[in-house]
């Protein structure tokens, strides 16, 4: 009998693990919290080499590739002084190139092929609780409806409910001391080409922009904010192009000049994280993607984690054999939280102070050339 899976959260790592569990043999149901006209929310992101090999498994990495534009190298700089170059893809020929796609359009091309393979999508089902058995798993949602298959998959993000409910004591996520934004400017010219990522350490705060070939400009804005901020602390910044003008103002780097041919600049929001995540799965429940192991931004890899999850977890599930949720963690584990850390130190490293500002030539020279391919060429 084809098992009948469910799967919580409609972002990105729900409808990946739906069509790699389709593609496994199984029969997935995604689950989502929001109505479907909630799917655009958001800016932009990286899909790096190692997360569209991945979706080549899918048959997805083109798809998701031409509605991108690749971006396979940055320049870090000191304001206007260059401190070097380095690579954001794999050298491998054979590899995908890292591709930068707004989530908007990345959603977009994955639930076209949820609808192309008959893949039902539940849309506003906030799962509020779960319990399982030997005959299987029912979740019940916050609209007092509830779902009964035989294995649940929490894809349910930062926040995630499938994570304490296998755990109840489950810890919260790490703040991060940064709020991030960006935008899309149009109408401006700044230094650079399509095809590199520029980022350069202000005086007060880290500032990268992305050239796109259509002649806009994509950028984001990484702001320190040693306290964790609340909702309404957020709500009450009314001036966010004022505020970011303020941090950027003296700064040779063409921030200020973005922000005034932005329209619509991204709300700020915090950066968080989970160093570890103690337990993933228990009886016929699991976590995937930022529900287990939430990565910092500046690792530039929680997208594709997400996707390296969703194929693995479905490679695993085929075996059909009841070690496959241990299996897949054996896996996973080591790798996304070696992330976690690579992503913590380069958001540290966004606010060095003022003397870290002072020593940053000198470490970005001492630094030896790092081998990513550990993380670039990975392929499940």
């Amino acid at each position: 009998m084809t098992k009948r899976i469910l799967v919580i959260g409609g972002g990105i790592a729900g409808p990946v693990t739906a069509l790699a569990l389709r593609q496994a043999g199984f029969d997935p149901v995604v689950h989502e919290a929001y109505d479907e006209s909630a799917d655009g929310v958001g800016a932009f992101l990286t899909l790096a080499s190692n997360g569209l090999s991945a979706l080549e498994t899918l048959g997805l990495a083109e798809p998701v590739a031409a509605a991108g534009f690749v971006t396979p190298r940055m320049r870090l700089s000191l304001g206007a002084r260059e401190l070097g170059w380095f690579p954001m893809s794999s050298t491998d020929p054979a590899v995908p190139s890292t591709v930068t796609i707004t989530r908007a359009a990345l959603y977009r091309v994955l639930r076209e092929e949820v609808r192309r393979q008959g893949i039902p999508v539940e849309y506003g089902k906030r799962m509020t609780a779960a319990e399982s058995d030997a005959r299987g798993v029912t979740a019940r949602f916050a609209d007092g409806t509830t779902a009964t298959g035989d294995l649940l998959i929490g894809a349910d993000g930062l926040r995630s409910t499938v994570r304490t409910v296998i755990d109840p004591a489950a810890p919260a996520p790490r703040y991060v001391p940064l709020l991030n934004t960006g935008g899309y400017a149009r109408g401006v010219r700044v230094p650079g080409e399509p095809g590199t990522a520029y980022m350069g350490f202000g005086r007060r705060a880290f500032f990268a922009y992305l050239p796109h070939p259509d002649g806009s400009v994509w950028w984001f804005a990484n702001v320190p904010s040693r306290t964790e901020p609340t909702r309404a602390d957020l709500a009450a910044i009314t001036d966010w192009r004022g505020r970011l003008r303020e941090v950027y103002a003296g700064d040779d780097l063409p921030a200020q000049a973005l922000i005034d041919a932005t329209a619509d600049i991204v709300a700020p929001y915090p950066t968080y994280d989970f160093p570890t995540v103690p337990t993933w799965h228990r009886d016929r429940m699991i976590i995937v993607g930022d529900a287990a192991h939430a990565t910092s931004p500046a690792a530039g890899q929680g997208a594709s984690m997400a996707v390296e999850d969703a194929v693995t977890l479905a490679r695993c599930l085929r075996s059909d054999r009841p070690t496959a949720f241990a299996e897949y963690e054996r896996l996973r584990r080591p790798r996304v939280e070696k992330v976690v850390r690579m992503g913590k130190r380069n958001g540290d490293a966004k606010a060095p102070g003022v003397f870290g500002r002072l020593l940053l030539p000198l470490a970005i020279r001492m630094l030896p050339t790092r081998d990513m391919s550990w993380l670039l060429d990975h392929r499940v």
